[in-house]
This record gives structure tokens, sequence and C-alpha cells, in this order.
């Protein structure tokens, strides 16, 4: 893999509810909307769960993601080819938690911090 090792740990507050938030990482139809102009591998299942495979690009960029845990409040996926890596999600009424490591050529901070920000105008829109 080329690249650096990266880790990120950012935390946000949201004014939105535990269960919006939920809805918005764990349904491909709504994640879909706020990672634009991420695009996603076709046939998506309609809610993620715990083995789910599926891959993202990011322009010409592939990244494979594995999902690993799915729970009330946590999502794990592992992460290969484009980034090769993990990302944890936690979240709770008004807060979401976002921790990513990995090697990769691209910038994962700056990705994760505009991810996040995205995430926010969506729920509060």
């Amino acid at each position: 893999m080329l690249g650096t090792f990266q880790q990120s740990n950012l935390r946000i507050e949201i004014a939105a509810s535990e269960q919006k938030i939920s809805d918005s990482l764990l349904c491909p139809s709504q994640f879909q909307q706020w990672l634009f102009p991420q695009t996603f591998s076709p046939g998506m299942p309609e809610r993620l769960d715990s083995g789910t495979l599926f891959t993202s690009w990011l322009g010409p960029v592939p990244i494979q993601h594995q999902v690993k845990t799915v729970s009330s409040n946590e999502l794990q996926i592992l992460m290969s080819k484009g980034v090769d890596g993990y990302q944890e999600w936690h979240w709770g009424e008004g807060w979401i938690q976002s921790r990513l490591a990995g090697v990769s050529a691209l910038q994962l901070n700056l990705g994760q911090t505009v991810t996040l920000l995205r995430l926010k105008m969506f729920l509060t829109r």
C-alpha cells in the first residue's frame, strides 16, 4: 500500500436525535446523499449489517469496505485498496464521534473533517 500511516479522532455536536444519526450512517440511501461526490457500488442493502461488503470511489480511487460491527450506536468498518485501515463511528443523542486510522495517499484527516461537516449539514437541514 502506498501512502503514509494516518489517524484522526473527531467528535462533534449535532442537533439531531440518536435515531436520525443512526439512520444517516447505516442506511445507504441516506449516506449516499451526504457523502457525495463519493460514489458507491450498486446493489447496496437497505441497511448495513455485520458482514456487508461494498466499494466506494473517491474520484478514481476505489475503497473496499467490510462492515465488522453494527449496534444501536456503533459502526466499525475495515477498509482496503485506497485506504488500508479502519473507521469507527459512535453516536448518541446530539453527538457523533469518528475514529479513523490507515495507510493512504489520501489526506484522511481532511476527508474525515469534511465528512463530519457534511453529515452535520445533512442532519440539520
